[in-house]
């Protein structure tokens, strides 16, 4: 059976020494939940922090034997790493910065090095217990640099990581001190998943613009790999809460509470004591409620549930007290004899008493300002079996997404949610149902084991997927292979790419010019007996004739629009170009709407750059560009092509396996090689016999036999054949 080790902050049990006894509670949060759904494929193992700082190695060695027997290994963490590294830096500098309230922010150096510093011993355990052939599963914020660390001593590891929290926009995320180091460490991971599109998109933005790394769709190249990103929005166990209120435990709760809270309307808010979730703004509404429609005085109660959390430290110690002073003023303000209009508890409750609230409750108001999923607004429209209800929920919580049929507000407006009050407790019981059981229906369909189940059979694929690839991978022996062939052949053609092969890609194509060290590899190739030497290339001949006119070289320009022989350029296409002046308007208005594009005009083609554009402005504008410019190129028998960050019409009876026809029917050659970086070689590559050496550079899917990873690999194949 494969083994899958989790790794998150906390395990799924929390361990208490109780006069010399050990004491183990079993976790009730999501994570926990959903993954014990695995145990059935796959032998699972999780590794966290017990909850408890033993006193001695005596309490520590006995500690590990109790839950090692349920392949459970506890990471200890010492009060003053706790402090420092998740009271500190996960709670003062990650979590409100990835939930918008930047004011809240701490930058302080120590609880950047205490997060380092507990990251690394999550290493050193996963390490002990790591084997080749494992799936690594890495959980959260507070854990960001381990996929990175894993990577560096577990190089062929599945490795995977998931974020439970929102990724903040690039504007914000910029601003942390350690953002490199953070991406750095993400990016270790290959398949890194999101609750929705909007925190994934963030990511590839913040990788983008801090790293400089190449993104395409939900991929990204970096460091030798390809690392994919995906979403997952995280459900929650249906039947569970769906069947709950059938158990006598919670029909003994519903009981109680029909005959505590009578005839009248509840409003239901559960939520953790925590400034992201808008307890305030809530209660704000409410009383707003009540002051603009008296009628509901002594018919409607609102139900607080608030779950303490951090209550010592001043932020939350202060929030509090408002959510204190707040509920007094309101319950002083309206309450009667015979009527209260807030309850209020400041508990976390079990799951039968929680599960009968949710069946009997009205409307649940759950409107975080900012949540990664929000897991309460679920459980409630799942625990609705045979009872009408209104969910309320907030469009900044990840929930929103896939819960459409709920009140949908902006948890900044105390009137929205106001309205939404008013509008759930007039909503007709039929129309209330309906909405329920389409969202039944999508929380019933992604639940919580089609999460877990979902992200570990895509690391898999991932995982196949990076295998192939390693398949085609040009490694050692190939290049011994190649260089025997090439030394023991009469005639030799190489056939290579210029952008991307013999120089790097840059921002600014004007640039990228040969060096002397180029051209001196160069001149040793072509000085070599039997070699012909062809540079084949999507620049136009003017510029080929500048740096390489006087070589040995064979010229291909403009992918095969112009050749040089004897000295001659040669026109290898008889289409006229009055075509261009319906396409160069196109490519001017895309131009002129995105900030750092310019418009290359070539003999026999036109060329849209965005190498130095916003990347998600280029890959909208790329899109509409092409959009335009299909009728156009259908009418003039043009060859519209992407390529590597550009977009070409050219005429269509040209190309580079077309281009290439010419060199290689002159002669029966002993030995070919072509090298190539983007779409424009795939028609070389498929051009070429079998007997050829085909290098794509970069890990896309290609027609080529072989990948490297990089230019820097193309030149020290080339250096390897020139020695």
């Amino acid at each position: 059976m494969q083994r899958l080790i989790i790794i998150s902050n906390r395990l799924p049990v929390k361990i208490e020494l109780k006069d010399g006894e050990i004491l183990a509670k079993k976790s009730e949060g999501g994570l926990a939940t959903g993954l014990d759904s695995l145990t059935n494929n796959y032998e699972r193992h999780w590794i966290g922090w017990p909850g408890i700082y033993p006193e001695n190695k005596s309490d520590e060695n006995r500690i590990n034997a109790f839950l090692e027997k349920d392949n459970i290994y506890p990471v200890y963490l010492s009060k003053e790493l706790i402090e420092l590294y998740y009271e500190g830096y996960c709670n003062d500098t990650i979590w409100p910065l990835f939930h918008y309230f930047f004011v809240y922010v701490r930058h302080n150096q120590m609880y950047w090095q205490a997060y380092q510093e507990a990251n690394t011993l999550f290493l050193k355990k996963a390490l002990e217990i790591a084997k080749p052939d494992d799936i690594i599963w890495v959980h959260d914020y507070q854990l960001m640099l381990l996929p990175g660390l894993l990577r560096e001593h577990l190089p062929e590891s599945k490795i995977g990581f998931f974020l439970h929290i929102p990724f903040p926009a690039y504007e914000l995320f910029r601003n942390l001190t350690s953002r490199k180091e953070i991406l750095h460490g993400l990016l270790g991971a290959d398949l890194i998943g999101f609750h929705t599109f909007d925190y994934m998109r963030h990511f590839l933005n913040s990788a983008y613009r801090i790293m400089g790394v190449d993104t395409k769709q939900n991929e990204i190249s970096y460091d030798n790999r390809v690392v994919y990103t995906d979403t997952f929005p995280m459900g929650i166990a249906f039947d569970k809460y769906h069947n709950a209120f059938r158990t006598p435990e919670v029909m003994k709760y519903i009981d109680e509470y029909q005959t505590f809270y009578g005839n009248q309307k509840i409003i239901l808010s559960v939520d953790r004591l925590d400034y992201t979730k808008g307890i305030l703004h809530r209660l704000s509404a409410f009383d707003m409620l009540l002051d603009q429609h008296p009628e509901y005085k002594g018919k409607v109660s609102l139900l607080a549930i608030v779950v303490p959390s951090r209550d010592t430290v001043a932020q939350y110690k202060e929030l509090k007290n408002r959510i204190d002073e707040k509920i007094g003023y309101i319950n002083g303000k309206y309450s009667d004899m015979n009527w209260v209009p807030i309850f209020y508890l400041y508990r976390g409750l079990p799951f039968e008493p929680l599960s009968a609230l949710y069946h009997l409750s009205d409307i649940a108001l759950v409107t975080p300002l900012r949540d990664g999923m929000n897991l309460v607004a679920k459980e409630y429209a799942a625990a609705k079996n045979d009872k009408p209800g209104v969910l309320i929920l907030s469009e900044m919580a990840g929930a929103a997404i896939e819960l459409t049929d709920a009140i949908i507000i902006n948890p900044n407006s105390i009137e929205e949610i106001t309205d939404a009050m008013h509008t759930a407790l007039i909503m007709p019981e039929e129309e209330q149902k309906q909405r329920l059981e389409k969202m039944q229906a999508i929380i019933r369909r992604d639940n919580v084991d089609t999460w877990a189940s979902g992200f570990i059979g895509q690391l898999q694929e991932v995982h196949t997927i990076r295998s192939e690839i390693q398949k085609k991978i040009f490694n050692n022996e190939n290049l011994s292979e190649l260089k025997a062939g090439f030394d023991n052949a009469e005639s030799k053609l190489l056939l290579l790419d210029y952008d991307g092969t013999l120089v790097p890609l840059i921002k600014d194509p004007a640039k990228a010019i040969p060096d002397k060290k180029l051209m001196g590899l160069l001149k040793k190739l072509t000085a070599k007996s039997g070699v012909t030497l062809s540079i084949i290339s999507g620049r136009d001949y003017t510029f080929m004739d500048k740096y390489f006119g006087s070589s040995d070289i064979e010229l291909i320009a403009e992918h095969g629009s112009f050749y040089k022989e004897n000295k001659f350029w040669v026109k290898a296409f008889s289409q006229s170009d009055d075509w261009k002046k319906e396409i160069y308007p196109i490519m001017q208005k895309i131009t002129d709407k995105t900030p750092g594009s310019c418009i290359e005009e070539k003999n026999s083609a036109i060329v849209w750059h965005y190498k130095k554009c916003d990347d998600w402005l280029a890959d909208l504008r790329e899109h509409q560009l092409i959009n335009l410019l299909v009728s156009v190129c259908t009418k003039n028998n043009l060859h519209l092509m992407r390529g590597n960050k550009i977009v070409e019409v050219m005429v269509s009876e040209l190309d580079k396996g077309n281009a290439a026809k010419r060199l290689l029917n002159k002669k029966s050659w002993d030995f070919i090689l072509a090298m190539g970086d983007d779409t424009t070689d795939e028609n070389l590559f498929a051009a070429l016999p079998e007997h050829a050496y085909s290098i794509r550079i970069g890990t896309g899917a290609t027609k080529a036999r072989f990948n490297i990873m990089n230019q820097k690999a193309a030149l020290k194949i080339l250096e390897k054949l020139a020695e």
